[in-house]
């Protein structure tokens, strides 16, 4: 036998094995992830709503109340990191929309 027959021999009967190691890897970290994107990716329920309109409403007053101003530098980095995520999902949402990186034809 030459090196390659030995070579894809060993590749042929090599893929079974591989496959089942990587299904044994895969399934607890792909059953983690649905656990949370469950939770985390669904919409909005109906009962959610209202509580989100008076979370936001309180949001609001507190806002003109001043109490921004007793956060803590790591409550407000954090804030900024939050926002700046949800800024570059929505560019990245309008990439995917377009189908390119270049702006829109006017």
């Amino acid at each position: 036998m030459c090196g390659g027959t030995v070579l894809a021999r060993g590749n042929v009967w090599g893929g079974p094995v591989l496959a089942r190691a990587t299904v044994k890897y895969s399934r607890p970290r792909l059953a983690t992830f649905w656990k949370y994107a469950r939770v985390e990716l669904s919409p909005p329920t109906p009962g959610e709503i209202p509580v989100a309109v008076e979370s936001f409403k309180g949001l609001v007053a507190s806002f003109k109340a001043g109490s921004y101003k007793q956060i803590t530098v790591k409550d407000s980095m954090r804030n900024a990191l939050v926002a700046a995520e949800v800024l570059m999902w929505f560019y990245i949402g309008e990439v995917i929309g377009r189908g390119s990186l270049i702006g829109y034809n006017v």
